[in-house]
């Protein structure tokens, strides 16, 4: 694969484009297609590797980034993972972090006080084909991979009478579940139709 070096600012006025869907850029090697290092020593306000902004100012919509990655070899993955974004955020010695520090965050907001639409700041999504099995398949799974282990699933809000966290009004009893699984034991999170 060739290699293009630019030094000061690019500017493009059509964007940048590596491939086509019909004649893709063939990587034969492991590595990386496109990449970016930078070490920031800065000691205020943030340093972003890459930024981009799009402003939907119509009835159309889109994404500021949107990810895909296609399995359509057989056996892929073996001893690695496939994933469509791997998003880490990783402390090293003798590194600390202050203020907040996240591999992802989630944020949904703006000035509109009425919005509309159905709104989420996280969406969990599945798009298989039908008829088949997916009992390995969840829309959430917890791992510890490394060898220090973090015992706490969730962080939430403080208990309030509207907010996500509610105590609950008298006794209720459970009138459904949510299937959890820890190793091979399915647990259930009793919830209830009544407040």
């Amino acid at each position: 694969m060739g290699q293009t070096t630019f030094t000061g600012p690019v500017q493009s006025l059509n964007g940048f484009i590596s491939g086509t869907a019909n004649d893709p850029i063939v990587v034969d090697t492991a590595g990386n297609v496109s990449s970016a290092y930078a070490t920031a020593e800065n000691t205020t306000g943030d340093v972003r590797l890459q930024y981009q902004r799009l402003t939907v100012a119509s009835t159309g919509s889109g994404e500021t980034g949107r990810w895909l990655t296609r399995v359509t070899g057989v056996g892929a993955a073996t001893g690695g993972t496939v994933n469509g974004g791997h998003i880490s955020l990783s402390i090293n010695s003798p590194g600390t972090v202050s203020g907040a520090g996240n591999a992802l965050r989630a944020t949904i907001g703006g000035t509109s006080t009425n919005p509309g639409g159905t709104l989420a700041a996280l969406q969990l999504d599945s798009d298989f084909a039908s008829g088949g099995t997916w009992s390995n398949t969840s829309f959430l799974r917890v791992t510890n991979s490394g060898t220090g282990e973090i015992g706490t699933f969730a962080v939430m809000p403080a208990v309030s009478a509207t907010g996500v966290f509610r105590a609950a009004v008298g006794t209720p009893a459970a009138t459904h579940t949510i299937p959890v699984k820890s190793g091979a034991t399915t647990y259930y999170i009793m919830v209830s139709t009544i407040a």
